[in-house]
C-alpha cells in the first residue's frame, strides 16, 4: 500500500495573497522563493519537532476567535518574541502562552487575514 510521508505544503486562498505574504515575511521572518511561498528545511528544525495531522470535530471551538476551518502552527525559536513581533505588526494575540514539558511552548494569534495562526517552541528549541 503506497502511504502518506508528511505534509507537502499547506495552500489556502487569501483576499490579497501578496500582502499576507509580506506581512508573513516582514514580522515572522519567512523567506519568500520566486513561486511566492516559503519552503521550510526539516533539518533547520529543532529535534523532536514533528508535523502534525488532525482533523476536529467541526463543532470544535480551539480554532476560535477564527472563523476559518482550519488553523496553522508555525514552529518558531522564541514564541514570546514572534508574538511581539506580530501584534507589533497588527497581529491579534490572545491567551496565555502555555508551557508543557514535553512538547515546549504555544501561543496563539490571528493574522491580517483572520486565520487563527499557533506558534510552537519545541521544548528541544530552548539552545536555538
Amino acid at each position: 500500500m503506497a502511504r502518506a510521508l508528511g505534509i507537502g505544503g499547506v495552500f489556502f486562498r487569501s483576499d490579497d495573497p501578496q500582502a499576507l505574504t509580506d506581512w508573513y515575511a516582514a514580522h515572522l521572518g519567512l523567506q519568500i522563493d520566486d513561486f511566492g511561498g516559503a519552503r521550510f528545511d526539516p533539518r533547520a528544525l529543532p529535534a523532536e519537532t514533528r508535523t502534525a495531522w488532525s482533523p476536529f470535530k467541526a463543532t470544535t471551538e480551539y480554532f476560535d476567535p477564527s472563523t476559518r476551518d482550519f488553523m496553522l502552527n508555525l514552529v518558531v525559536d522564541d514564541v514570546d518574541a514572534a508574538l511581539r513581533q506580530v501584534a507589533a505588526a497588527g497581529g491579534k494575540v490572545f491567551g496565555k502562552v502555555e508551557q508543557y514539558d514535553n512538547y515546549g511552548r504555544f501561543g496563539w494569534f490571528v493574522d491580517p487575514d483572520g486565520n487563527k495562526i499557533e506558534l510552537w517552541q519545541p521544548a528541544s528549541a530552548k539552545s536555538i
